[in-house]
């Protein structure tokens, strides 16, 4: 990793920096070095992925700023900072949401769970629907649904209050003036909408507790509050469970983001509480990813 260090400081062209960034990604042990270095140099210079490429391709020279901000990006995530807490934001669906310390990063799988609450609360009868985001951290199923169905009303509920800083600048970021967010405990968030929301949607923590992530980017920055559920890691769904049951009116859909070995014991649980139409979707991998259910 040494050589691949000396390497980067003594870069002066784009594709020069970005084979040097990409070995000490590599050495570091990150995944996706080549995207990550690449992410990374576009970030400092502050280009589209597209002018990058092609800078590449020309052999485009970089100022010793540059490559000096490059350096200390790379530095950063060969130590294994989470990619978007150094460019400080993160795609999800058609939006860049802000994250940092404090909020747990949004993944592309719950691209596929907001997909699920979207299309749930866009066959909604109402003229203007209510749909409720339960542990909403950045404020990704929230922004989606409102977003992308206008016409509802969405209330995004969070209990940290590190968290809800993100939240609150995503909510401004992207100007969807049909969401609010209330920050407190999603047990008992919300009674004056028992029997009147549409969709409850929910990413909520499934670690247990004894599962320690192998990924540092997850173990050591994203908030144990967002990771950790319990023994089994289903504590929180439980009171998710009840929650929706009773902010739900008839008729209204659930939707939980859970791990791939969860959806049985939770179609389990949903069905003891009462719930109807249990059923689990896997993910683009093939993964299960979500449940949803009908009050």
């Amino acid at each position: 990793m040494t050589d691949a260090v000396a390497d980067l400081g003594h870069a002066r062209t784009v594709d020069s920096a970005l084979a040097a960034g990409s070995a000490v990604l590599a050495s570091s042990g990150v995944p996706t070095p080549d995207v990550d270095a690449e992410l990374l140099l576009a970030h400092v210079l502050d280009l589209g992925r597209g002018v990058l490429r092609a800078r590449v391709v020309t052999r485009s020279a970089l100022t010793s700023d540059a490559v000096g901000a490059f350096a200390a990006a790379i530095a950063r995530r060969a130590a294994r900072e989470p990619l978007q807490h150094i460019t400080g934001t993160a795609p999800f669906r058609s939006m860049q949401l802000h994250v940092g310390p404090g909020v747990f990063v949004p993944r592309p799988e719950t691209e596929g769970v907001a997909q699920l609450a979207v299309d749930a609360l866009r066959a909604a009868a109402e003229p203007a629907p209510i749909a409720v985001d339960l542990g909403t951290g950045s404020g990704a199923i929230a922004l989606a649904m409102a977003t992308e169905v206008p016409r509802s009303s969405v209330v995004a509920v969070e209990l940290s209050a590190e968290a809800a800083v993100w939240t609150r600048r995503n909510i401004a970021a992207v100007g969807a003036e049909n969401v609010r967010l209330v920050e407190g405990d999603l047990a008992d968030a919300l009674p004056e909408l028992d029997g009147t929301v549409s969709v409850v949607a929910s990413n909520p923590p499934y670690i247990p507790v004894g599962m320690v992530p192998r990924d540092p980017e997850v173990r050591l920055h994203d908030p144990a509050l967002a990771l950790y559920g319990g023994a089994d890691g289903l504590d929180v769904v439980r009171d998710l469970s009840a929650t929706a049951l009773r902010l739900l009116r008839s008729g209204g859909v659930l939707v939980i983001e859970h791990g791939e070995a969860q959806g049985g014991a939770i179609r389990d649980l949903l069905d003891a509480d009462g719930w109807r139409s249990t059923v689990t979707h896997p993910d683009l991998t093939g993964r299960d990813r979500a449940t949803t259910a009908v009050r």
